[in-house]
C-alpha cells in the first residue's frame, strides 16, 4: 500500500531511472482497456469521460486498445488546455486513428448516451486521479452526477473523480458528490483509501521499477518547497549543540542547516571556541557555553535553548569524555523533541530511555559501537539495519557507499555521492542538513532526502575539484542539490 504523496515520488524516481512517464501512460492505458474487457464483451459501448491531466491521458491510451468495443472519448475541456504534453498527444493520436471523441466546454452539453440512445455498458471515470484537494468543480461535478445515475459499469482510474484515494472520503466533505465506482484499477500498488469503498480494486504492474521505490530520488524533493506565504521560523529553527575539542564540525553542520533550508539556526557550544564558530559566518547565532568542554553542568542551559527550535542537532565535534557523555546522557533522557544525533554522542543513544524522536547517523563501525550489526551486501545490510532501527525505536541513517536509512517500519538506500566524501566533516554536512530537513518533514523523509541530497552535493564538488574535494565545498552546493530537476 502506497499513500499518493510517496506515489508521486515513485513515478518522478521512475523517470529518473530511464522509465518516462509517456510510457508508465501506455502502460496504464492498456491495463485500463483490460478491466473494460474484464466486464463486457467486444462490442460492447465504452464511454471515457477524461479530464486534462495524466489521468485523462491513461483513458485516452485505453481507447486505443479497446478497437473491438464501440468506444467513445469525451474529453472536459478544451484540447489546447490539456495540461501535459504527453496527453495533449494522446488526444492528438485518437484523432489520427479516427476514434469517436467530443470535447465538452459546457457541463450542460455531456451526453454519455450510446448512439442508440440508451446508457453505455460501460463508463471509465479518468477526470481526476490521486493527490486532488476540494470538492468537484465544473464540468466534473455535472459529469459525475452523470455517471452516477447511469446503469453502466463504471471503471474509475486510480481513484473514483472526488475521493481522497488516502482516506476513501470525498474531497469536498461528506455530503459532496463524487463517482460511485463499480471497479477501480490503480496502478503499482493500492492506495490507502481504496479500501473504505465499495467497489472491486485490481492493482496494475504498470512497469516501476523496484529501484524506484528502493532507492532515493529526485522524486523524493516533491513538496519541499518553501511556502510563498511563509515567515521566518516557519521553515525551521535549528540548534546545534557540540564543538570544544573540534570548531570545524558544529560551523560544518551549522552552515549546512541553513543552505538546507532552515530559516535560524544555533550554535550552543564552549566559549572556548564560541568567536572561532562564529568567526566562520555572520549567519550564524552563537550562544557561549562556560568552559572549553560540554558536560552535564550544561544540560538545563541546553534544554532551555532547544526548547526554543525545531531540531537539535548533537555531537559535531563534542568530543568523547565522561562529562561529555553524561551531558548527552542527561539532555536526552529529559528531552522529547526532535534531534540527530551524530558522531560521539552515539554512543549513548542504546543506553538512554527518552521521548525525543531520534535521527542517528553513524557510519558502520559506529554502527557497532552502538551494538548495531553490518554486512557487505546493501541488501543484507539493510535488513540488519532496519531490525537495529526497530530494537532502538528510532530512525537510523548509516552512511557507506551506499546509504542505508530505516525505522521499525521500513528501509531506503540511497547511492548519491562518492569515494572523495570520506574526507573528514562531510558527516558532519549530513548531520545539519537532516536536521533542517527534519524540522518540516518526517524523520523518516528527513533522513532519506538528507542522504540524497548530500550526496548529491558531494558528486558536484567531485566534477569541480577531483581528488581536491573537502567538506567545506558542500553547504554551498546544497541549494542546488535541492533543486528537483
Amino acid at each position: 500500500m502506497i499513500p499518493t504523496d510517496r506515489m508521486a515520488a515513485v513515478d518522478a524516481n521512475a523517470a529518473a531511472l530511464g522509465v518516462p512517464r509517456k510510457q508508465l501512460m501506455e502502460s496504464s492505458g492498456n491495463a485500463v482497456a483490460r478491466e473494460v474487457r474484464a466486464v463486457a464483451d467486444p462490442g460492447a459501448t465504452v464511454a471515457l469521460v477524461c479530464g486534462r491531466g495524466n489521468n485523462g491521458g491513461d483513458a485516452l491510451v485505453a481507447a486505443r486498445f479497446l478497437t473491438e468495443y464501440a468506444v467513445r472519448v469525451h474529453l472536459l475541456g478544451r484540447p489546447e488546455t490539456v495540461r501535459t504534453d504527453i496527453a495533449r498527444e494522446n488526444w492528438a493520436a485518437l484523432g489520427k486513428a479516427e476514434i469517436p471523441r467530443e470535447t465538452v466546454t459546457d457541463s450542460r452539453d455531456l451526453d454519455l448516451a450510446a448512439p442508440d440512445g440508451d446508457d453505455p455498458d460501460v463508463i471509465v471515470d479518468a477526470m481526476l486521479g490521486s493527490g486532488i484537494s476540494g470538492g468537484l468543480r465544473e464540468p466534473e461535478r455535472t459529469a459525475a452526477a452523470a455517471i452516477n445515475a447511469s446503469d453502466a459499469t463504471v471503471i474509475a482510474v486510480d481513484v473514483p473523480s472526488g475521493i481522497d484515494a488516502d482516506t476513501g472520503d470525498p474531497t469536498g466533505g461528506p455530503d459532496a458528490v463524487a463517482v460511485d465506482a463499480d471497479r477501480v484499477v490503480t496502478f503499482h500498488d493500492e492506495k490507502p483509501g481504496l479500501a473504505a469503498l465499495d467497489a472491486a480494486v485490481a492493482v496494475a504492474d504498470i512497469g516501476i521499477p523496484a529501484a524506484a521505490e528502493r532507492y532515493t530520488g529526485p522524486g523524493d524533493l516533491l513538496g519541499l518547497d518553501r511556502d510563498p506565504d511563509s515567515h521566518k521560523g516557519d521553515n525551521g529553527e535549528v540548534l546545534v549543540v557540540g564543538g570544544g575539542p573540534y570548531t570545524g564540525a558544529p560551523t560544518l553542520s551549522a552552515l549546512a542547516a541553513l543552505r538546507a533550508g532552515a530559516d535560524l539556526v544555533r550554535v550552543a557550544c564552549p566559549e572556548s571556541v564560541a568567536d572561532a564558530v562564529q568567526g566562520f559566518s555572520p549567519n550564524l547565532i552563537v550562544r557561549p557555553l562556560p568552559g572549553d568542554r560540554v558536560g552535564s553542568s550544561h544540560a538545563a542551559r541546553v534544554a532551555s535553548l532547544a526548547a526554543e527550535n525545531d531540531v537539535v542537532v548533537l555531537g559535531p565535534g563534542l568530543g568523547d569524555g565522561d562529562g561529555t557523555r553524561e551531558f548527552v546522557r542527561e539532555f536526552l533522557t529529559a528531552y522529547d523533541g526532535q534531534a540527530v544525533v551524530d558522531a560521539d554522542a552515539l554512543r549513548v543513544v542504546p543506553e538512554v530511555d527518552t521521548d525525543a524522536d531520534l535521527i542517528c547517523t553513524p557510519h558502520q563501525g559506529e554502527l557497532v559501537d552502538m551494538g548495531g550489526e553490518t554486512a557487505a551486501d546493501p541488501d543484507e545490510r539493510a535488513e540488519l539495519v532496519r531490525e537495529f532501527a526497530a530494537d532502538l525505536g528510532h530512525v537510523l541513517l548509516v552512511k557507506g557507499a551506499v546509504d542505508v536509512i530505516a525505522d521499525a517500519d521500513g528501509v531506503r538506500l540511497n547511492r548519491t555521492g562518492n569515494p572523495g566524501m570520506t574526507v573528514g566533516g562531510t558527516g558532519d554536512v549530513l548531520a545539519g542538513t537532516v536536521g533542517a530537513l527534519a524540522a518540516v518533514t518526517d524523520p523518516f523523509r528527513a533522513a532519506a532526502v538528507g542522504a540524497y541530497v548530500v550526496g548529491r552535493a558531494g558528486d558536484a564538488a567531485a566534477d569541480a575539484n577531483g581528488a581536491g574535494l573537502v567538506a567545506t565545498d558542500l553547504p554551498d552546493r546544497l541549494p542546488e542539490a535541492m533543486r528537483n530537476e
